[in-house]
């Protein structure tokens, strides 16, 4: 369905109707695909564009006459092929121009300019329908001139460009309604890839690695035993955990997390275990340690790597035993807490130099995830741009977005260091920067992402003559560099001087003495 409290505000609609007015004096009416108006004359503080029309809905059946003349006008142009159709009305020599509103071959409405009269219409007939308006219809003798002198005669030329102005209309909302059932059947099947296929829990991808990952956690979230999620940084170690915890028996009790390594060892040691009334200088009142918070649920270990020997100590004693003492305790307290833990580091190696309990390891270590960089799953960058387009746009309250083609290819082709986090960081910058943009260009990605892309590394240094003179190879090496530069800056000098790191100046100069300048060049030609 078309939707039309959109469609009264779209700008080029505003525009034809205040055209239509100011040039035909005609009120510009929409009625859906059941004749029903949907442009607001009937709604109680609406301003009228034609006076006409204004003293027409003040009378006893001024609205009856209306919808009447609607539904008549509607049957007659829908019975015929034309598009638009030109039709008379209740009012003597009153007339209006219809338009179909059709999209693939369906009626979706009906634009509607009126009223007017045809050039050759007389004085008497103009008194004619003066007379029907006082007697046959109640207006006052006052109302009834003030309503007539605001209806134009049109000749043939300008009926043929009213008719034309009302099509325009038609396929303005054609042409909108279109682009938004586009945009959301887009949207459908988006949703529809994001769903239990491509999804698990607040995790998207369509790969065959991601895949693999929602089957084992399938597999593990019902167990109790204790998981280790390894990964770089970005790629959602902490999704998968909460991934584990709510679709597990435990989803009803506390998921808590804390990283590791934002912490000192006697801080660590508090946050974990709590700590007692006095047990250090600042310790007012007995504090829960987030083992026991989190009692019956589930505890994720953040860069578990980042710990101390004496604390992974202590965090085998929970594992093993379920019981813990805050700090400055004399009794141990007990917790029954499944734990997840993560990290980025190869454990395996930090055992051999002996920065890692190996008991510790394989206690932890039960089931190991493995999550993979964003790099070698391809296929989900793309699935994962638009999610993150569309959530930032529903967080933001600004209309649908879309990225251009060569902004896709350009991220496509990044390499994304920071993975996930770091491709939604991009996006959500890219909506704030697009502003009202409809569509995502290049030119906004970050600098990192527009470079790469280019020649990649050592591939200038390869074309490079290592024979003669150090001094020559130099030179042909900064020649090679500041002409391909200049081609990927589209010669913008300044642009060009800051990626090399050297002054304007000094490139202009540089530029003239390998005689790069294509000014220059074409002046010579």
């Amino acid at each position: 369905m078309i939707k039309w409290d959109e469609i009264s505000k779209l700008h080029v609609i505003v525009k034809l109707e205040q055209i239509l007015n100011r040039w035909f004096s005609v009120e510009q009416i929409f009625t859906d695909n059941h004749d029903k108006i949907q442009s607001g004359q009937l709604e109680k503080d609406y301003k009228f564009n034609n006076h006409f029309l204004k003293v027409q809905m003040g009378l006893p059946h001024g609205y009856n006459l209306l919808t009447q003349d609607i539904e008549k006008a509607s049957q007659e142009l829908n019975s015929k092929e034309e598009m638009t159709h030109l039709f008379s009305t209740s009012y003597p020599h009153i007339h209006g121009i219809a338009a179909k509103i059709e999209v693939d071959g369906e009626v979706f409405g009906t634009v509607y300019a009126y009223p007017f009269v045809s050039h050759d219409t007389t004085d008497a007939e103009i008194k004619e329908l003066e007379q029907a308006l006082i007697n046959d219809h109640g207006a006052t003798e006052g109302d009834a001139k003030a309503a007539i002198e605001s209806v134009k005669k049109l000749n043939t030329e300008s009926l043929e460009y009213l008719t034309e102005l009302v099509d325009l209309v038609s396929d303005e909302i054609e042409t909108f309604h279109s682009e938004i059932s586009k945009r959301e059947e887009r949207i459908h099947e988006l949703n529809s890839e994001l769903g239990d296929k491509y999804r698990y829990h607040m995790m998207i991808g369509k790969s065959k690695a991601m895949q693999k990952i929602y089957s084992l956690l399938e597999k593990i979230s019902s167990s109790e035993s204790s998981v280790m999620i390894q990964g770089e940084n970005g790629t959602g170690k902490e999704l998968v955990a909460k991934a584990i915890h709510f679709n597990s028996p435990r989803k009803d009790a506390q998921f808590l997390a804390v990283n590791c390594s934002a912490f000192n060892d006697n801080l660590l040691d508090s946050e974990l275990f709590g700590h007692v009334k006095g047990a250090f200088t600042g310790a007012v009142k007995d504090k829960k340690g987030l083992f026991e918070v989190a009692n019956n649920g589930t505890l994720f270990l953040d860069e578990i790597g980042d710990t101390s020997l004496s604390m992974q100590v202590k965090l085998l004693r929970v594992l093993q035993e379920g019981t813990f003492l805050p700090v400055g305790a004399s009794s141990p307290r007990q917790a029954d807490v499944r734990i997840l833990a993560a990290t980025n580091k190869d454990l395996k190696t930090m055992m051999k130099n002996g920065e890692f309990r190996e008991d510790l390891y394989y206690r932890i270590n039960v089931i190991n995830v493995n999550l993979p960089p964003l790099r070698e799953r391809q296929e989900d960058i793309a699935l994962l741009m638009e999610h993150f387009l569309k959530k930032r746009c529903e967080e933001q309250g600004v209309p649908p977005k879309a990225f251009s083609k060569k902004c896709m290819e350009k991220m496509l082709d990044y390499p994304w260091p920071g993975n996930v986090r770091e491709l939604e960081n991009e996006v959500e910058r890219l909506v704030v920067l697009a502003g009202d943009d409809k569509t995502i260009t290049p030119d906004l990605l970050s600098q990192r992402i527009l470079d790469h892309g280019g020649a990649p590394v050592g591939s200038v240094a390869r074309g490079i003559n290592t024979n003669g003179t150090l001094k020559e190879a130099l030179e042909e090496l900064e020649c090679m560099m500041i002409r391909e530069g200049l081609k990927r800056c589209n010669f913008n000098k300044s642009k060009l001087s800051k990626e090399l790191g050297i002054s304007r100046a000094n490139l202009i100069s540089k530029v003239d003495k390998y005689d790069l300048d294509k000014r220059k060049k074409a002046a010579n030609e």
